[in-house]
């Protein structure tokens, strides 16, 4: 049965997302796809986003909430349910606002930040081994692969989405 406009999914309990990334890499309008979708489907869906220095490289987050009722966009820390990170550093940076039984779906694209550039540090060789959860709670991605296989490496934010629809309660035709 499909999900339209006018009906709502019941009574949903709010839940969260983060989404973290590079600034360029579509995270802002991944997020707006995801409100549209939700809303769509009848939930009640709060937005905030962070792009401070995105034009230079830096961190990009979109926090999304949805349910029944939703009051505040923003999540505490250990209240997200998915960390949807576009690139493995933003991963660990945000790591702390994912639950204990949360997931994190990691896109495995790397962006060295200016200090590494600069060589002033250096990249982590491995940050799953890093990421303090169980192998069952990190879905790695390579978006940027599949992006390229479908003909345009720009559409590493479709592909993160499309893995995110698996984990979320709304209907394909939706989206």
């Amino acid at each position: 049965m499909s999900k339209s406009k006018d009906r709502t999914m019941g009574d949903t309990p709010v839940r969260s997302i983060l989404m973290a990334g590079v600034g360029g890499q579509g995270i802002l309008r991944a997020s707006d796809i995801l409100c549209e979708v939700m809303m769509r489907a009848g939930l009640d869906v709060k937005k905030s986003e962070v792009h401070g220095m995105a034009q230079r490289g830096g961190c990009v987050t979109s926090h999304v909430r949805y349910g029944t009722s939703v009051h505040s966009p923003i999540a505490k820390k250990g209240e997200v349910g998915i960390l949807l990170a576009f690139e493995k550093m933003e991963a660990l940076r945000y790591l702390d606002y994912l639950r204990a039984e949360g997931i994190a779906i990691v896109n495995d694209t790397e962006i060295y930040p200016p200090a590494v550039n600069l060589g002033d540090t250096r990249y982590p060789d491995d940050i799953l081994t890093l990421l303090p959860l169980p192998p069952s709670s990190v879905k790695m991605v390579r978006a940027l692969e599949m992006g390229v296989r479908a003909g345009n490496p720009r559409t590493e934010n479709t592909v993160m989405l499309g893995v995110l629809s698996r984990y979320l309660p709304l209907e394909a035709s939706g989206w």
